[in-house]
């Protein structure tokens, strides 16, 4: 740190948290930090994720910082700035066409096949749709220890028509999925920014995600997507409203690509370059 020009972070972590101790000791020096986790200050973490959002959030221990959160919240430090990740470029922009014609409705899931991600949470979410005569189909890529008792669910409870593993795939794969399904489909109990929702919506798939960190600024407390409570009854209720609403499930769809379409790498790095500079 005393050698260099700039000094960077990324917490929360270990390493994060030794860094934010030591940087303290370089008040003079320019600095950033990337919080990659979930910056809300009423969500439950860690005692070492608070005392490193304490630290730089502190403009008296940390100074000369900017630091860079997903989604905005009030009373914080001028040293807090919101910012976001970007996948796609400039040049993948398109017009997204959806099926209309069609009564199927497709979600997708992406993420590690784990508890955190509440992969079987979205299938009995498709479950449940089926049952009430909704025609849908979810396609889930990733991989993780629920995998066998997520094929063991979809197996006993013959949903093999409707629910379909793809595990890991790759950018082409995914953005083709991407881009003729409806939903997408995130039951997270924890986020930093969750790359799978700006992802799909930046493919004018309406985001179906829960009320943690950054998620609902991303779909405008609701213009843009549905805030997940992550009980059944209620969630299917919000779903079906749309399913039955082609023209409200359009313009869902319209808002979410047109607000993450103005996330890309190029703007990206422009921004990267403006923190660097000054």
């Amino acid at each position: 740190m005393q050698k260099t020009d700039h000094i960077h972070l990324r917490c929360p972590g270990n390493m994060g948290m030794l860094g934010c101790i030591v940087q303290i000791f370089f008040p003079l020096k320019k600095k950033t930090a990337k919080y990659a986790g979930n910056w809300d200050p009423k969500s439950k973490q860690p005692l070492t994720y608070k005392m490193q959002k304490w630290i730089l959030n502190n403009t008296f221990l940390t100074r000369n910082m900017q630091v860079l959160v997903y989604g905005e919240w009030e009373n914080q430090s001028k040293n807090i700035k919101s910012f976001f990740t970007a996948t796609y470029s400039e040049s993948e922009k398109e017009v997204i066409l959806k099926d209309k014609k069609s009564a199927e409705k497709t979600f997708i899931f992406v993420g590690t096949l784990a508890h955190g991600k509440n992969p079987m949470y979205a299938v009995k979410l498709i479950e449940e749709l089926i049952k009430n005569d909704n025609r849908t189909i979810l396609h889930i890529f990733g991989e993780g220890i629920e995998r066998a008792s997520l094929e063991n669910y979809i197996k006993k409870n013959q949903l093999e028509q409707f629910v379909f593993l793809h595990g890991n795939q790759n950018k082409e794969t995914l953005k083709q999925f991407y881009k003729k399904s409806h939903f997408v489909l995130l039951p997270s109990k924890s986020e930093g920014w969750p790359k799978a929702i700006a992802e799909g919506m930046f493919w004018g798939c309406v985001p179906l995600a829960t009320n943690v960190s950054c998620l609902p600024f991303m779909i405008d407390y609701g213009k843009r997507g549905i805030l997940l409570h992550m009980n059944k009854r209620k969630d299917l209720s919000q779903i079906e409203e749309i399913l039955l609403n082609q023209n409200r499930l359009e313009e869902m769809g319209k808002l979410a690509s047109e607000w993450s379409q103005n996330y890309t790498v190029e703007r990206f790095e422009g921004e990267i370059e403006k923190l660097l500079v000054k």
